[in-house]
């Protein structure tokens, strides 16, 4: 028996442990956890909701496994926990699912590569076959951080398309006579079926200044949790504001104006890359079928006529 296969055979004990000790786990009654279980469902009327429950699952599966990648110290203030953040996952069940999945396909793709190859008698042997293995487990690796970054950018895509609105009914409701705070209240009520992202960002706003904090903090907050550059100009505007004792709701106006401007350049833009990103698949997929159709018919005459012609004149 090789090393390689050694080496293969240890990696499959350990897996097999793992997961036995996480379905333990996983099926073993707590008093602690059930109570937890009786408040959510208290608090959320029937059951907590589906994502958080699942994020809750997959943390308790996957918790013998997710000590291996996850870092011990520091985790707070890591810019993993930002992406977080930036991707509104506040569930604390979330860094020990991401780093259990994470160690899982690490560990499981290449031991379910190496299965397959093995079933199937796939020719790869030595430095190929380990070359691989070696890619499905940067591909297992990776995987996590590219869906964390997939859900990190629709988010943030769906608060800088809404925010522009979200400042002009601000400004409505401040020249109607109301404050900061029950302006925001009032627009994260309107834009909760547009952009619940955002509505959601807004209501923590007024939760924070209801806890006691002081609204520049609490504004601060909110760019760091989105993480949109947008929201960090308003943030920096509402601030100046207040310091050199402006209108609020001009600033706002003009605020929104340059944001819907913004919003258009940006669509302008990306209407602009049509014709570059069509130009590939012009060039490689759909122009080679077109010569195909319009050359085939004449290219079948020559074959079956001029050829013959000019064979019978030599």
């Amino acid at each position: 028996m090789t090393t390689f296969q050694i080496g293969f055979l240890v990696l499959i004990f350990i897996a097999v442990l793992a997961g036995y000790y996480g379905l333990y786990n996983l099926v073993r009654p707590e008093a602690a956890r059930q109570r937890l279980v009786e408040l959510e469902e208290k608090d959320f009327g029937a059951r907590a909701p589906l994502p958080s429950r699942f994020l809750d699952w997959v943390a308790r599966a996957t918790r013998p496994v997710s000590q291996l990648s996850m870092p011990g110290e520091g985790f707070e203030k890591s810019r993993i926990r930002l992406r977080f953040v930036h991707a509104g996952i506040r569930n604390p069940s979330a860094p020990a699912a991401f780093f259990g999945v994470k160690t899982i396909l690490t560990l499981g793709l290449p031991m379910l590569g190496f299965a397959l190859l093995a079933v199937g008698n796939s020719p790869l042997k030595g430095n190929n076959l380990l070359l691989g293995l070696l890619a499905l487990a940067a591909l297992g690796y990776y995987l996590p951080n590219m869906v964390l970054s997939r859900l990190v950018m629709i988010r943030q895509r769906e608060i800088f398309e809404t925010f522009p609105d979200a400042l002009d009914l601000m400004t409505v409701c401040v020249e109607a006579g109301l404050g900061t705070e029950s302006a925001m209240l009032r627009v994260a009520e309107d834009l909760h079926f547009k952009s619940p992202a955002l509505a959601d960002e807004m209501r923590m706003v007024n939760l924070e200044l209801r806890a006691g904090a002081d609204r520049e903090h609490a504004l601060r907050n909110l760019a760091i949790r989105t993480g949109v550059e947008e929201v960090d100009g308003f943030v920096t505007m509402i601030s100046q504001a207040e310091r050199f004792g402006t209108s609020i709701a001009a600033s706002l106006r003009v605020h929104a104006e340059m944001l819907r401007t913004r919003r258009r350049q940006r669509a302008e833009e990306a209407a602009a890359k049509i014709a570059l990103k069509l130009l590939f698949p012009l060039i490689f997929c759909i122009f080679p079928a077109m010569m195909v159709v319009l050359m085939g018919p004449a290219m079948i005459q020559i074959y079956r006529i001029l050829l013959p012609a000019m064979a019978g004149t030599n």
